[in-house]
């Protein structure tokens, strides 16, 4: 049955993606041109160029054309894919077990949850800036960053679903459900006030261009979990039918 699950999850990933590339290269893509085309224009101080002499090797020889056609898409969809088969195993192991929501619904509640946990909260911390600005030179230290504090959030909204199932023992569901919210909270706070963080836009990059691409980002992300959370259910709907229905009260133990 899980097996099964996740081929239907890597599907709706592979859906996702597909939607997500096309957003991506119709909002996302123009923005970036934009970006360069800044970058192009602005004379480069001694500093800016010395530290663009130690850009990542990976980027020498990469045309702009195979970044945003063929490359975007290998790793829109890889991304996608991955992300789909998590979704489903995690599925796998919530349905049934939380209050009040038919297999529909918590597929609509975890993909919710991980636009959050995986991208929404890092991102509140590091957002994405336009490929073309920002020190190459901390380009290694920001990903590595970006991708703990990723970690970090998966691992505190477990802490939290930890919480929510030992009050709901002694606590109205819904006091347990507000308690693990705010531990989930407190949590992130404390690690994103001890991370370190970086302010790398130039003072002359236009406004509109770098929130525009933030916003187009987010976009990327919400069509991404937004498809899943529909396609899934879809795709899985036979399959569903043979979980049990949730418990009436508390939450059943795995």
């Amino acid at each position: 049955m899980t097996g099964r699950l996740l081929f239907r999850g890597m599907l709706a990933g592979l859906l996702a993606g597909l939607l997500s590339f096309g957003f991506a290269k119709i909002v996302s893509e123009p923005l970036i041109d934009r970006a360069i085309a800044f970058e192009e224009a602005v004379p480069h101080s001694h500093d800016v160029e010395h530290s663009h002499e130690h850009a990542a090797p990976s980027d020498e020889g990469v045309s702009r054309e195979v970044q945003s056609t063929l490359g975007l898409f290998v790793a829109i969809i890889a991304y996608s894919v991955a992300m789909g088969g998590i979704f489903a195993l995690v599925y796998a192991f919530y349905v049934g077990r939380i209050v009040k929501a038919s297999p529909r619904t918590l597929a609509v509640l975890l993909a919710l949850a991980a636009f959050v946990i995986i991208y929404l909260i890092p991102a509140l911390k590091y957002p994405p800036n336009p490929p073309a600005i920002g020190n190459p030179g901390t380009f290694q230290e920001r990903t590595q960053l970006f991708f703990l504090m990723i970690v970090m959030s998966v691992v505190a909204a477990l802490i939290a679903v930890n919480v929510t199932r030992k009050l709901a023992e002694s606590l109205e569901h819904w006091r347990s459900v507000v308690a693990g919210l705010l531990s989930y909270v407190i949590i992130m706070v404390i690690i994103g006030g001890s991370f370190p963080s970086f302010n790398e836009v130039p003072d002359q990059f236009p406004v509109n261009v770098l929130w525009d691409f933030r916003l187009a980002s987010i976009g990327v992300q919400a069509v991404l979990w937004g498809t899943i959370a529909v396609a899934f259910p879809l795709l899985a709907n036979q399959l569903l039918g043979a979980f049990p229905k949730p418990m009436k009260c508390g939450l059943r133990r795995a």
